[in-house]
């Protein structure tokens, strides 16, 4: 019977369905974290012939050929690549992008990869890394003894040295956009690496080219909503109930043939 395979294939897609969900929920308070959505797909339909039978018309006859769907599959699991809200924090090295745009980030290997979480601090060397450790690219050294540091809109890190009356400028950040943000592919650590479908990053000078600004002091929140994230749960979990009913409704059908 073909409604027990169809049943578990929807109980199987509602419980991927709610690890992603709970994955959102998990995720709520992580800085820049972009939640996902669960991208269903039925399955082949299975063609199953019927006797002819004879139309209205005469000498017509009709083919009631019927097509039987197979079941849900979930294809994918999409990132919503929307911003989250920005949170004030007063923090020297607490940046966030306002528009588009993502920090790219060197990893030791040399790899470059790009996030929205700008939660940075500097190593012992004076350079801008990430709280991993990674180097904020292109490579920022702040002074040691620099008695106040600034970020304007445009990425450029102003620092004030003893005995200096005004700032000079010690390095500028970037940012890199892409032609499908929500092609990125997620590493981890709010980190993301580029792909096919993301297509090749435009790295520029924030607030130029369609980039976003670079607001110091704040960080950018996740976008998750919980009340929205817990109303799509109780519907997959409504779901799977339904499923595992109908699973136990066939099985009773199959019982007067098992004894």
């Amino acid at each position: 019977m073909q409604a027990l395979r169809i049943a578990a294939s929807g109980m199987m897609a509602q419980t991927r369905n709610t690890e992603i969900i709970a994955n959102n929920l998990a995720n709520m308070n992580t800085t820049a974290f972009q939640r996902s959505r669960a991208d269903f797909s039925d399955l082949l339909y299975k063609t199953i012939p019927r006797p002819e039978s004879a139309s209205s018309q005469a000498g017509e006859l009709i083919n009631p050929t019927v097509f039987a769907g197979m079941g849900v599959q979930i294809v994918s699991a999409y990132r919503i690549s929307e911003p989250g809200a920005l949170t004030q924090t007063s923090g020297t090295f607490d940046l966030a992008v306002r528009g588009d745009g993502y920090f790219p980030i060197q990893r030791p290997n040399g790899e470059v990869e790009y996030t929205r979480a700008g939660r940075f601090e500097v190593n012992q060397d004076g350079i801008l890394v990430t709280s991993q450790g990674f180097i904020v690219d292109p490579g920022v050294s702040i002074p040691p003894n620099a008695t106040s540091i600034s970020v304007n809109n445009s990425g450029e890190i102003l620092a004030k040295t003893p005995g200096q009356d005004t700032p000079t400028i010690v390095g500028s950040l970037q940012l890199a956009q892409f032609p499908n943000p929500a092609g990125l592919r997620a590493e981890g650590d709010s980190l993301f690496t580029e792909t096919d479908a993301s297509g090749a990053a435009l790295v520029g000078t924030p607030g130029a080219d369609g980039l976003g600004e670079i607001l110091q002091g704040y960080i950018e929140t996740s976008n998750v909503n919980p009340i929205d994230e817990i109303t799509t749960m109780i519907k997959a979990q409504r779901a799977y109930d339904m499923n595992a009913k109908m699973m136990s409704a066939a099985d009773q059908m199959m019982a007067p043939s098992r004894n």
